[in-house]
């Protein structure tokens, strides 16, 4: 489950995207697919392009982003320090020492919510547990681990993604941390484990893909604030077209030992429209093995920074017992 090294590379996804799309082209045996239509001149007021279809259903290929700050906060705040420390007075912090040398980009930019209602139903122990996830952001959140990010969260990161759609079965490939998921259209057996990115099973109700994710590991986050669940989370996912270049996502999320309700998140994604876009490496892994494990040099590889008008010296702190080694962080506290 936590085996998270693995060596997978973009080449090697594009390469089993292509053999998984050659299989889907078609309706049905025998059956040419449907022409898509050209995109009109942008030229005043022109015509919508149809909307894509593969089997007689939207299709939803291409590579997508959000355009929000959900990967930031679920909900709706304000410009914050990323790692903060008080100010000169109480209520008016200012950027911590992990982060100070990045002056407004160490500034959580501001945005409204994509939550309806604006409100994550936590229980009260866990509404505890989400405020201690955010004041200790450097050291909790998965992402700065590359882990793979789950569901929903793969979804809005500022990162695109690509969807490869064939009939039975639709592959999404994410380009942080190589991640990939597949909702299986079809009857399939029950997922035997659990999973960072959950096990999909997706069926059409009318034009609106709906999928059922369930199968979680708990150490996924749902953004950088410390927002969390457990591995009793089911996400429900409804993609519904706009047009030709955007659907709305909307993601409900139901976990009965973390929240208090069901709720739910909507945004519109986007897709990437360059005659170039494509998927790019990168390989986060490789990125944060200092960060994680640096303390384990004979010699500290990363003492000092000097800059002009600040030096930072860095001390390297070796965690306590079982913890050299671990840095996963469960969704619920320890004893629960």
């Amino acid at each position: 489950m936590r085996n998270r090294f693995r060596t997978l590379t973009i080449a090697v996804v594009s390469a089993a995207a292509m053999a998984f799309l050659s299989l889907a082209v078609t309706e049905s045996a025998g059956q040419a697919p449907a022409a898509q239509a050209p995109r009109p001149a942008a030229t005043g007021q022109a015509p919508a392009s149809p909307l894509p279809r593969a089997a007689g259903k939207p299709d939803f290929s291409g590579i997508w982003h959000a355009s929000n700050t959900a990967n930031w906060d679920l909900q709706t705040h304000v410009a914050r320090p990323m790692v903060a420390q008080r100010g000169a007075t109480p209520n008016i912090p200012v950027l911590a020492a992990p982060v100070l040398v990045l002056g407004s980009m160490g500034w959580v930019p501001p945005g409204i919510g994509v939550v309806e209602g604006d409100d994550i139903p936590y229980q009260p122990w866990a509404a505890t547990r989400k405020k201690e996830n955010q004041d200790n952001w450097l050291d909790r959140d998965p992402e700065l681990k590359c882990f793979m990010p789950g569901v929903p969260r793969a979804m809005y990161m500022p990162y695109p993604f690509q969807i490869l759609q064939g009939t039975n079965e639709i592959m999404m490939v994410f380009e942080f941390a190589t991640a990939q998921r597949v909702i299986h259209l079809g009857k399939v057996d029950p997922y035997p484990n659990v999973a960072w990115m959950g096990h999909s099973v997706g069926r059409w109700e009318g034009d609106t893909l709906v999928v059922d994710v369930t199968n979680f590991t708990d150490g996924t986050w749902f953004d950088r604030s410390g927002n969390f669940h457990s591995d009793a989370l089911k996400v429900t996912e409804r993609y519904t077209p706009i047009s030709h270049d955007a659907f709305r996502y909307e993601a409900t999320m139901t976990d009965p030992q973390v929240f208090t309700r069901p709720w739910k998140i909507s945004m519109p994604l986007y897709r990437q429209l360059e005659p170039n876009a494509q998927l790019m490496e990168f390989r986060c892994i490789e990125g944060v093995e200092e960060t994680l494990y640096g303390h384990l040099r004979k010699e500290q590889l990363v003492k000092h920074w000097e800059g002009q008008t600040m030096n930072i010296d860095i001390t390297r702190k070796i965690p306590p017992a079982d913890q050299v080694y671990d840095r996963y962080v469960s969704g619920n506290p320890p004893g629960r």
